[in-house]
């Protein structure tokens, strides 16, 4: 009698929670080596705007227990373990326009975002 098995189905990779494009591993790089020295930034998100969801960018001072880690091109960032399901595959920008500049993400769990763009659904 014969019985085949068959093989484990390979697990697919999963994405990276977070990356940086250059233009945002310099801007931070420039950051911590200026005015937030010692400092890292948070990232998370938090209920806010038409939309429902916000991204969250704080300064702290140390990682707490429950951060994520991410280390892209050199510059490292934490995410606030609680904001890491609607992250998931994020990268993170830094953009200067004729009248702003800062910090934008492009989310792959973003379903929808308000007119004014300050907040987003999942």
């Amino acid at each position: 009698m014969s019985t085949t098995t068959a093989a484990p189905r390979p697990r697919r990779a999963l994405p990276p929670l977070m990356s940086l494009t250059e233009a945002a591993a310099e801007r931070l790089r420039g950051l911590y080596e200026a005015g937030e020295a010692g400092k890292l930034l948070r990232i998370g998100v938090k209920t806010k705007g038409c939309s429902g969801l916000a991204y969250d960018l704080t300064w702290v001072e140390a990682p707490e227990p429950t951060d994520e880690k991410v280390t892209d091109k050199g510059v490292t960032v934490l995410v606030d373990r609680k904001a890491s399901l609607f992250l998931i595959g994020t990268v993170m920008d830094y953009e200067v326009k004729a009248l702003s500049a800062g910090f934008t993400f492009t989310n792959p769990n973003e379903k929808g975002r308000c007119g004014c763009g300050e907040s987003f659904h999942v």
